[in-house]
């Protein structure tokens, strides 16, 4: 058997800024090496970002991707990192001629192995996945080889991400290539409970394959998807050796016993079970084994809770749409109800209380016990707050035009979002929209009212959820939260029953069932798409079913011109789920 010290860059790249990412894989080879590593893994569209949507149907981007790459392995060999190999990804091209349905300029979602100042080998991502967010038949053709590189007498095969989750293509040709070690460069999204389902793939695939298998996977927030990173690796009976933290970044750097390899260098086609072909191309960049080494003992992190995962990926995910899009502060209504609290809570955490602006609106209808709430949330984390009465605004809109019922509680909803969005021209704070997901199902919301603003942290989250992460995080700190309080929602926000205190004894309960039934009833219709006879089938009581899809149905009109808001749940409002709002097709209960 030989060894190698393999380093895993779980790394949070940003879309776009090529020569940042081209600098920080010079700084984290630069660690890799001082840590005696044979071998550095960078994720999946590493030097680019992912994803980088239609920016890989633009020409100079790709040649700009290109261009970085070889300059990367130049750089690395200049600064004396050469003798260490990098494998990296990249957006690249391949070369096929234009036609009709095929993405503009035939890009590859690519990674590349460095050494010694050159780019050694090249391949492409085979399977493209093309549900839930993923698009990538928009924007890539595949990839048809399995590169195998020796390193120290162990053959090391490279496939990307979705080869790993797909039946044939090259992952299934690499045992058949005799390959000691797979390592797959990843950008894995985030949803609940999806670390044990990765964990069980790496390890079927290892096994299926004889080798043991790197799977490195960016962390961070792009957008709408969070990467909460959670590298692995496993052997060849697929037993986990050494895993990485969630939510953070991390150099993770483990020791493996693999068999020797004497396969002859060159091409062979393989048969890859999926109709296709694919070439394992051999390159050879040392046969020697290496003298036997003292290893490294073995990090294996521990999986975070339920509450406490969904919590760093919201805090994670704001804290990288402020940084990337230059914000300094962020902005938010403070209604001294739980959905408010906890939205302020998370961007305490993420970018720290000094930065976080709330505002109180009262109105006429809001309660005394609200007004407390709401001033002893801010007292406790130490944010900035002001309190901007709406009263003698709504009158002077009164006094000018007349409304009543509902237009007129828009109405307030609507001046309080005027008052932030001015606010946020004035002094450059980012807007954060305080809803959750069972309203924007629901059409619970004020379109340019408490719907206004540019990046919606719990726009995923169901109420019911929302109740939990306020009683977890008032139990529990972390060291990558920057607020400082114990227990920073007050219990009030927690307890007290909701309202929009839009009207006179106004409750949640007047327009929607409990949460907790809704939230059941939501989840089978949105996440699990099932119909009406379905839910009935489900034990959803037939009258409920019929209202709520006809509120769910009637509110995508809302929804499409909701902020975007980080993804949580397998299936969230934007990206996943797409329907037309100009539709007439209505289901009926039966």
């Amino acid at each position: 058997m030989a060894q190698l010290r393999i380093a895993l860059a779980q790394t949070n790249p940003t879309v776009g800024d090529l020569s940042a990412n081209a600098a920080k894989l010079v700084e984290w080879t630069r660690d890799a090496a001082a840590r005696g590593a044979h071998l550095a893994v960078f994720t999946e569209m590493f030097l680019t970002g992912y994803p980088v949507e239609d920016l890989v149907l633009r020409t100079p981007f790709v040649d700009a991707s290109v261009k970085t790459l070889e300059d990367s392995a130049t750089r690395l060999a200049a600064e004396g990192l050469g003798e260490l190999p990098v494998v990296v990804g990249y957006v690249d091209r391949s070369g096929l001629a234009p036609r009709l349905g095929q993405p503009k300029g035939a890009p590859l979602d690519a990674a590349a192995l460095l050494h010694r100042g050159r780019v050694v080998i090249r391949t492409a991502k085979h399977h493209l996945p093309n549900y839930g967010v993923f698009d990538e038949y928009r924007y890539f053709v595949r990839g048809d080889r399995l590169p195998v590189f020796r390193l120290h007498g162990v053959d090391v095969a490279v496939a990307v991400c979705e080869d790993l989750w797909q039946e044939g293509g090259p992952v299934a040709v690499v045992g058949q290539a005799g390959a000691g070690l797979l390592v797959v460069p990843n950008a894995s999204p985030y949803e609940k409970d999806k670390d044990d389902v990765r964990l069980e793939l790496c390890a079927r695939r290892a096994r299926e394959a004889g080798c043991a298998l790197v799977y490195a996977n960016q962390v961070g927030g792009q957008d709408e998807l969070v990467f909460d990173g959670d590298s692995l690796v496993v052997d060849a009976s697929g037993a986990l050796v050494a895993r990485a933290a969630q939510f953070r970044e991390e150099l993770l750097v483990v020791d493996l016993e693999l068999p020797e390899s004497s396969v002859p260098a060159g091409q062979i086609a393989y048969d890859a079970g999926d109709g296709t072909a694919i070439t394992v191309e051999r390159v050879v960049l040392s046969d020697e084994p290496l003298a036997s080494y003292p290893a490294l003992p073995a990090s294996i992190a521990e999986p975070l809770s339920p509450p406490a995962e969904v919590y760093s990926a919201l805090v994670l995910a704001v804290r990288d749409y402020v940084a990337k899009n230059g914000f300094q502060s962020v902005i938010l209504g403070l209604s001294g109800g739980i959905d408010s609290a906890l939205t302020a809570t998370i961007a305490s955490d993420a970018i720290g209380p000094s930065r976080v602006h709330g505002v109180l609106m009262p109105s006429r209808y809001t309660s005394e016990h609200s007004i407390a709430d709401a001033e002893e949330l801010a007292l406790r984390q130490g944010l900035n707050a002001r309190v901007v009465p709406i009263g003698d605004i709504v009158s002077a809109f009164d006094k000018e035009i007349d409304l009543s019922g509902l237009a007129a509680e828009n109405l307030q909803a609507r001046v309080r979002g005027m008052i932030l969005m001015g606010l946020s021209n004035e002094h450059g704070h980012l807007v954060l929209t305080t809803g959750n997901k069972s309203e924007l199902a629901t059409g619970y919301s004020t379109l340019y009212g408490d719907s206004a603003g540019g990046f919606a942290p719990i726009k995923d989250v169901p109420k019911t959820m929302v109740w939990e992460l306020a009683r977890w995080r008032n139990a529990h700190t972390g060291e990558h939260f920057l607020l400082e309080a114990a227990e920073p929602i007050p219990v009030g926000s927690i307890t007290k029953e909701p309202s929009a205190e839009l009207r006179p004894d106004q409750r949640d309960s007047d327009s929607l069932p409990p949460y907790e039934v809704l939230d059941r009833l939501l989840d089978d219709y949105v996440e699990k798409d099932l119909g009406s006879a379905e839910l009935i089938a489900a034990g959803h009581d037939p009258a409920l079913v019929a209202r709520v899809i006809r509120l769910v149905d009637l509110a995508e009109y809302k929804r499409r011109q909701y902020p975007p808001g980080p993804k949580i749940t397998p299936k969230n409002f934007g990206r996943d789920r797409r329907l037309p709002i100009t539709n007439r097709w209505r289901e009926h209960t039966p």
